[in-house]
Formats: C-alpha cells, structure tokens, sequence
C-alpha cells in the first residue's frame, strides 16, 4: 500500500488561488519599492553555518535549520545552514560586495526564510519576509521614506492601519533616570507587554527583575504621559533633563528626544495620511536596533505587528565593515494576508487568471479561432481554448469551477461571417465583433 502524501510539519503548499493572493500583495509591495528607488537582490537559501550562528541570541541559534554537507568532503567543506532571517544575509552580501555597489545602498528582497520552531497555528517553519532597507546614511529622510511606504503600501491593499514609532535612545535614557541602566532590557521587555498584560502586570514583571518602586514609579510617569507629540516631547525633555523624581539626567535620552522630534517634523511636512503615534512604551528589536523603531497594527482586525522595522547603526560591523548606519523595515506577508482574506479585501478579478475561454466546438471551429487568440494573447489578455470538444455545459461549468468571467462560442455560422461572439457570464450581456476587431474585443473584456 501506497504511503499517503504529506508535507512536513510547518509547511505549506499554496493553490492557485492562493498564490493568485500573494501574488497580489508581493506585487503591490514590490510597485511601491521601486518608486522609491529600491531594487531587488536575492541570496542564497543557504549561508554558512558562522555567518547564521550568535546573530540571533541563544534561542534563535537553536531554531537554526542545518543543513548536511552533502557533495563535499565534510572536511574540507564549511557548515552551512537556512537562512533565519534576509536581515543578517543582507549585512553578509553589503560586506562582500561593498566595492562593487554604491552607497546609501538601497535594496529590497522578498524571500522565504526557515526557522526550526515548534509548528501551531499562525506560525509557520517556513514563511515570507518583505524586506526594505536603506545602509549607508543616517539621514532621517531615510525613516520618512519608510513611513511613506507603510501609507502607499497600506492604502493600496486597502488596510487602515496605525503607525507607531520610538526610539532606541529614549529606551535607553529611561533606564538612565530610573537609577538603573543595565536593566534596560528588562524594563523594555516589560513595558513591551503593555498593551496585552496592563499596567500593575507591567509593574509587578519590572519589581521581579530587581527594579526599585522609585524606578518603577519613573516608569510608570512616562508610561502615564498623554496629549500632542509636542507635548509628549517637552514633557519628556523635562524628565530626562533632570526633572524626574530621581533627579537623574540622560544626555543619550535627548539625543532620541531630538531624533523624534525631527522624524516627526519630516513626517508632518510630506504630508502623510497614515495615523502615526509616539509610542513610547514600544520596545520592538530592543538589542538589535539603535534609533527609530516602527510597528504597524490594522486598526480592523485583530492580528499582531503586520509590519515593524527600525534604525540600526553598525549591522555591518559583525562581519569587518564597522560603522555603516542604516534603516528597514519589515512587510508581514503572512499576516498581511490574513487580514486581507479576513476583511475580504482581495479584488475580485483575482479569482482566475484567465479571462476568455474559446469553447471548443470542432476542430474546424478550432482553426477558426486559433489566430484570434493569439492575437489576444499578444495584447496581454489571458486566453484559453478548450482542449476537448465536449458538451458546452461542461464547458460553461470549467468557467464557473475556474472563475473565467467570458466564454467566446464560435461555431460554424459565425467562422462564415468572419465574427466572434462574446458572452460576459455575470451580467449575460453578448455581442458580436468582427474577427479582426481586436479594439472591440479588448474593450468589451475590460482591459
């Protein structure tokens, strides 16, 4: 007996359909890229195993996928292992190739990634990432673009969605003028969890990790700020200049204060539509990023980040080339797709790739509708003809199983009169053209 097919665990196949749907979002991600003058690379699937490993943490170091060295002498042949992420192979490719490209170096890949993680719904071994980054410039004009693309990228798909953003610095001066600066990745981590533990949660997480109730209670001043971007700020550039209850001033703080209030000011002059929010309790890549962190929630269904990313300073630095700012950011392929299929907010054309089938109703009717179909094919309109000469119901029933909005039925009267009749099977209007009216069929197809 044969053995059922099966794919590994935390796999996926796509259908058409599906595919038809990703396709869709990768290509509106991609449109909008490039209007910013990103351009495409790819790497490798595998890297390296040196290049992966102590990049991720200890806990991304086990979800490592390695690969056996197969071809090669073991030997004499590095570990190799799949990629976790585009952004460590990305900083790889700018050090090997950094006499050979031009900085700031702007680039963007989409490409699937694999993580040796415990399967369950949501949370996939292998999935999609949406990267775009700018490295070699610490111009804020950078962060703006960034935020440009989120609410090109968003109104197109036709999600609302929420930005917010911080900075790594003012993270940093929080724990400065709490008294305790080597617990910043313990207070960031808690206060992280904000919206989804509460506040005393927040609290009782940060007393648990040796922070004091005059630390806590700083904190808690920050967390509390509310009103204007203005107002947060001067607020804030009050605290970390000394005002605070422990009287304790953060230079490193302002530097970030400054930061926000220059990324804002751009942010306010280009005009953008999308929500942005000073979110000071945002802590995303807390070890990874150095400046500006982004977050984008949808604001209509209830899903995790769709799209995060942030400013780092030396990426690069790991592999020789110290000191190359840049700045990304991170499209969420999968749940992007989630929220659309949930809102159903896929266009609806996308159900079929085809838009006109020929039925086949002979083989001399065949031979008369050949050339038309070509000559559709090369404006670019997708066009079948039905292989078989079958009963047109069950031809009629391939377009409603395939989605086919035109079913084209030539037969004998119609290859004398030199026409082509049409039939839209939505609305059940029909016309006839001419074969070699090709502006006409084009139109009356809607394209």
């Amino acid at each position: 007996m044969a053995n059922k097919p099966s794919i590994p665990k935390g796999m996926r196949d796509f259908s058409q359909q599906e595919m038809a749907e990703r396709n869709y979002i990768f290509d509106t991600i991609k449109s909008v890229f490039r209007t910013f003058g990103y351009a495409q690379i790819e790497t490798p699937a595998m890297e390296t195993l040196s290049t992966l490993l102590g990049k991720y943490g200890d806990e991304g170091d086990k979800l490592l996928f390695r690969v056996q060295n197969s071809g090669e002498k073991a030997d004499q042949a590095p570990e190799k292992g799949l990629r976790y992420d585009l952004t460590v192979p990305f900083a790889r490719f700018v050090v090997q190739h950094q006499n050979e490209i031009s900085f700031p170096f702007k680039r963007f890949q989409i490409q699937p990634v694999w993580r040796a993680d415990r399967p369950q719904k949501g949370r996939y071994r292998e999935f999609y990432q949406c990267d775009v980054d700018v490295i070699g410039s610490k111009s804020q004009l950078n962060e703006l673009e960034l935020v440009q693309i989120v609410d090109r990228v968003f109104a197109l798909l036709g999600i609302r969605v929420a930005l917010k953003i911080n900075n790594r610095k003012v993270l940093t001066g929080l724990a400065e003028i709490c008294g305790a600066p080597d617990k910043v990745v313990d207070i960031t981590v808690a206060i992280d969890k904000l919206d989804k533990i509460g506040l005393n949660a927040v609290k009782d997480e940060m007393r648990e990790k040796g922070l004091t109730d005059s630390a806590i209670a700083v904190v808690e001043q920050i967390l509390g700020l509310s009103g204007s971007v203005a107002e947060k700020l001067a607020a804030m550039r009050g605290l970390f200049g000394g005002a605070s209850a422990s009287g304790i001033a953060s230079e490193t703080g302002l530097r970030g204060l400054d930061e926000l209030e220059e990324l804002f000011g751009l942010i306010s002059a280009a005009g953008v539509a999308v929500p942005v929010e000073m979110d000071l309790s945002l802590a995303r890549g807390l070890n990874y990023y150095t400046g500006a962190i982004f977050e984008v929630k949808a604001l209509d269904w209830q899903i995790g980040s769709i799209c995060g990313g942030g400013r780092y300073d030396n990426l690069t630095g790991i592999f020789g080339l110290p000191d190359m700012s840049g700045v990304g950011i991170s499209f969420g392929a999968d749940r992007i797709y989630d929220v659309l299929k949930g809102l159903d907010k896929f266009p609806a054309d996308l159900r079929s790739a085809t838009v006109l089938l020929f039925a086949n109703m002979g083989a001399e009717e065949v031979r008369y509708v050949l050339p038309v179909a070509a000559a559709l094919r090369s404006r670019g309109i997708s066009v079948e003809i039905y292989p078989d000469s079958a009963k047109l119901k069950k031809q009629f029933d391939h377009c409603d199983r395939k989605s086919i909005p035109f079913l084209s039925i030539c037969g004998a009267d119609e290859a004398a009169a030199g026409t082509v009749q049409i039939k839209n099977l939505a609305s059940g209007e029909q016309r006839v053209f001419a074969k070699d009216d090709l502006d006409g069929i084009v139109c009356f197809l809607g394209k």
